[in-house]
């Protein structure tokens, strides 16, 4: 806890300097800009800029839940939402993203789903978000190719190890889902290595426990693949995560009356910028990200009109995912105590 709260203050302060940095990119930029911008939007576009934001939480909750439903525990919408409220938060606090999924493990063993049952979920999850992501991101490179090429040089080699770090997780997680020996191993030299240093107690019980643990698992993973059809629809709801990530971005363009052709542009800039950002392993690629985003809409806008526009995109995207997220995780933190202790009763 007192690590993840350390986390949390770092990522505060890195989302300062990130915002200084970025409104220092213009000297006439203000606050004051910013709120009237907001205040002059088109009302109905910023509200579907908002469900759109809210529905990169609920398709991950989603895609979460229909995988645990095809293994035998189905849980509703609403505990959805908090795993995918507790993997946006957590990844957005913690290097490389690494704090999100624990977490949403926590919440869904908590609601008495099995750690094996979990774990195959969330890998399958990750790599279904991990393809959609980089099949997202060549796709629009290929068709939307100018757009690549106007980013700065540092840009582009940003894009292109981001697709690099894709590919490489995608096939680890595959590796791991098809081969349980491979995962059962990297645990046990885990837990050999916590015994060396004198951390583990009762290794050999912990041992007998991954062993069943991990039997389990071999058993969810071959039930998973050999349904195609669950890994066809973990993938739909995966990639209506990112295209709702990515509709931020088109409907804010649109709510300040960029119009639609310029509004896609944009949205082509925030998808290659999301690939780019994975090669930098700080928490919610705060910096690079940021980075990428000011450098492609500087293709389409001035100085000033970029800056503010950044800084709304980024600021509803990821600013505004991670606040909702919090609140989420919260209410769920203390609905599920609530519930538990009923159930005790």
């Amino acid at each position: 806890m007192k690590k993840k709260l350390l986390w949390a203050l770092i990522s505060l302060l890195i989302a300062g300097l990130t915002i200084w940095a970025v409104a220092s990119q213009s000297r006439s930029f203000s606050l004051t800009d910013l709120k009237n911008l907001i205040l002059s939007a088109h009302k109905g576009w910023l509200i579907c800029a908002f469900f759109a934001m809210f529905g990169f939480i609920f398709f991950e909750g989603i895609a979460v839940i229909r995988v645990a439903d095809r293994l035998g525990y189905k849980r509703g919408p609403l505990r959805g939402t908090v795993y995918g409220a507790a993997d946006v938060y957590f990844s957005a606090i913690t290097p490389s993203a690494t704090g999100g999924q624990p977490v949403c493990a926590w919440f869904m063993i908590r609601d008495k789903i099995p750690g094996a049952t979990t774990t195959v979920t969330l890998l399958i999850t990750l790599v279904m978000y991990t393809l959609s992501l980089l099949l997202s991101g060549m796709t629009v490179m290929l068709l939307c190719f100018p757009v690549f090429a106007a980013f700065s040089r540092l840009a582009k080699v940003m894009i292109l190890l981001g697709s690099a770090v894709l590919l490489f997780l995608g096939f680890f997680f595959v590796m791991l889902l098809r081969r349980p020996r491979m995962l059962h191993r990297i645990c046990d030299a885990f837990l050999r290595f916590l015994e060396k240093i004198h951390l583990a107690r009762g290794a050999q019980k912990l041992r007998e426990k991954l062993a069943a643990v991990m039997e389990e698992y071999a058993l969810c993973s071959r039930m998973l693949f050999g349904k195609r059809g669950v890994l066809v629809e973990s993938f739909f709801w995966n990639f209506c995560q990112r295209m709702s990530y990515l509709m931020v971005t088109f409907t804010l363009f649109m709510a300040v009356g960029k119009g639609a052709s310029m509004a896609a542009r944009a949205t082509v800039v925030q998808c290659l910028s999301c690939v780019g950002s994975n090669c930098i392993p700080i928490p919610g690629a705060m910096g690079a990200a940021d980075y990428m985003l000011l450098d492609g809409f500087g293709q389409l806008l001035n100085g000033n009109e970029a800056v503010t526009m950044e800084m709304l995109c980024r600021g509803v995207t990821f600013y505004g995912s991670v606040s909702v997220g919090l609140i989420i995780v919260i209410i769920g933190y203390f609905a599920g105590r609530k519930n538990s202790r009923k159930g005790s009763v």
